[in-house]
């Protein structure tokens, strides 16, 4: 244990006597959320490995019931931003490839690519027999507009991932206002119907993962400009992947029916996907015990944390605790009081007992963190936490985080009466681990913290605004390279909720996309971490997240891959 915490354990455990509710394994995907993954193979995992039908066949009801827990707050691709949404979005569109079940890109809307010499271009050959789900084509030009309408200056509300685009040639430049540059001049253009042409800024190892990330899925045109709330209603709703939106009951409920129109049809064997919107893991839990649910838990879902050691204990249970490479933390409002002090940030991270937290609330095998990069991402020979070693940004020590506690606030100028505030999203497990910390807090630092649960999109709005203290999030890997944490908390990042803006983490940023030396990559983004995490405390790290679930038997092929996310598209009800 480490030195200073033990005083808070008895405290700790009389919340845990007092809560008897669930851990959530994750807000967002963007919330993501380990137990060490293994190295370099990017710890692809499935629920069943793909698999022919046994003996006993597919069943005539292949009907799937799953927990999304609450509203996804977008499913426009070039607003979406979060777990839930990405859990609907993928069996609505498909990209230019889609992940597969070993967690590679294959072909899906493009039937081949090539690449120049440089590495720089990329041309895409695109299928003529996709189609929307109102029965157009798919076309090369849906890609074009979607890619440019994401980096639109003045798309309103801006695009929270339009960094992800900034690979191609003037992404960056058309995606701030008054630059002068044009759509014309960005790098993506469609040559004819089904030829798509990328000019990229870098050669970018990781390109074709990208193709299949949800900023990258094509819209269909007409729609987004016949209503600017195309993407909220089923009726409205045009999309080209394996499922259409058949129902939307708002904060109810979710279905998807399968599409006529998908031009691998064949492939798709569930003709519906229900979605629930249980906020609460008793019921979830209750509801799949009676059969109504055929999967509890991650990503979406929660089981009660009270329940796990009981069900790690039952081999009938099914329980899967699976290790992702995601991470929970919490962000601290960068330009705020106390919070805009380096010393007053790592101190609250120091007086942290993560161990304890995972031992006595969190149960779910995670592993305590230190850095912001999970584990179970690439790095240049094993993983790139196996590399760059977080303990060395900063430890568990309760005497030293009093001594920085007591300057930080001189400095800030602040009054500890006054206390803060820690946000999080709904969920009892966000709101046991923030009770956890903030009593913490208390017992280290004599301060109140207040506690604060808002529903997701509301969630998601503050936090964005920066109208926060303390709040709750997580982030899981979008790509198997430790740029998809890095390159979150630069100053032009739609995603960077912390208030964090230094020059010299852009620019390594910068750097590490620009090289083609792969270990000069990794020392680079392991330089930015080391300002992120360990010279300014930027966040909190808290842990690396496991995904926790159960699925009943006759589920096969529903694959949650090495970042915590769920693919039904290609599943089955196997005949009992």
């Amino acid at each position: 244990m480490s030195k200073g915490i033990k005083r808070s354990m008895l405290s700790l455990l009389a919340i845990v006597l007092m809560m008897g509710t669930v851990l959530a394994a994750c807000g967002t995907s963007s919330e993501g959320e380990t137990t060490t993954p293994p190295a370099s193979e990017g710890n692809t995992n499935t629920e069943t490995p793909a698999e022919e039908p046994a003996a006993g066949g597919k069943a005539d009801n292949q009907a799937f019931r799953m927990n999304i827990s609450t509203e996804p707050p977008s499913l426009d691709p070039a607003q979406a931003q979060d777990q839930t949404s990405f859990t609907v979005m993928v069996g609505l569109y498909e990209g230019l490839t889609r992940m597969n079940a070993a967690g590679e890109p294959e072909p899906a809307v493009a039937e081949s690519w090539t690449t120049s010499e440089d590495g720089k271009t990329w041309t895409f050959k695109l299928r003529q027999d996709a189609k929307w789900s109102n029965g157009d084509p798919v076309t090369a030009h849906d890609f074009e507009y979607s890619w440019k309408r994401t980096l639109d200056a003045n798309l309103n509300p801006p695009a929270p991932y339009a960094y992800q685009l900034y690979y191609l040639v003037n992404g960056a430049e058309y995606n701030t206002p008054d630059s002068g540059v044009t759509a014309d001049q960005v790098g993506v253009k469609a040559l004819d119907d089904y030829t798509l042409e990328v000019q990229l800024v870098n050669p970018t190892p990781y390109f074709l993962s990208l193709t299949s990330f949800f900023t990258y899925y094509p819209v269909h045109k007409a729609t987004v400009e016949a209503n600017p709330a195309w993407a909220t209603e089923a009726a409205s709703f045009v999309g080209n992947g394996p499922f259409t939106l058949a129902e939307w009951k708002h904060n109810d409920s979710i279905k998807l029916a399968k599409n006529d129109n998908y031009f691998n049809k064949d492939q798709i064997n569930f003709t519906e996907v229900s979605m629930a919107m249980i906020s609460e893991p008793q019921t979830e839990l209750n509801l799949y015990n009676t059969g109504e649910l055929d999967w509890t838990g991650g990503p979406n879902g929660e089981i009660p944390t009270e329940q796990i050691p009981v069900l790690k204990n039952d081999p009938e249970a099914n329980l899967v605790i699976q290790g992702i490479a995601s991470t929970y933390y919490m962000n601290f409002n960068n330009t705020k009081k106390p919070f805009d002090n380096a010393k007053v940030r790592r101190a609250l991270a120091m007086a942290v007992n993560r161990q304890l937290m995972i031992d006595k609330i969190t149960l779910g095998n995670q592993q305590p963190a230190y850095g912001f990069v999970s584990t179970g991402i690439k790095g240049l020979e094993k993983t790139f936490r196996e590399e760059v070693i977080d303990t060395n940004y900063f430890t568990e020590d309760l005497e030293a985080a009093k001594k920085l506690w007591a300057e930080g606030i001189a400095e800030a100028g602040w009054d500890p009466a006054t206390g803060f505030t820690i946000t999080h999203n709904t969920g009892e497990g966000h709101k046991k681990i923030a009770t956890a910390l903030a009593d913490m807090w208390k017992t280290a630092f004599g301060v109140t913290v207040k506690i604060e649960e808002q529903e997701w999109a509301v969630f998601l709005q503050n936090r964005t605004a920066l109208n926060y203290d303390v709040a709750r999030a997580g982030w899981g890997a979008d790509y198997n390279d430790p740029m998809t944490f890095i390159d979150m908390f630069t100053s032009t990042s739609g995603n960077n909720d912390l208030g964090f803006n230094n020059a010299e983490y852009d620019q390594l940023v910068k750097d590490a996309y620009a090289t083609q030396d792969n270990a000069k990559r990794m020392e680079l983004m392991a330089k930015a971490e080391q300002i992120l995490i360990g010279d300014n405390t930027a966040l909190l790290p808290l842990y690396y997240y496991t995904r926790i679930w159960m699925n009943k038997p006759y589920v096969k092929d529903v694959v949650i891959d090495y970042s915590g996310n769920m693919d039904y598209t290609r599943g089955y009800i196997e005949k009992q």
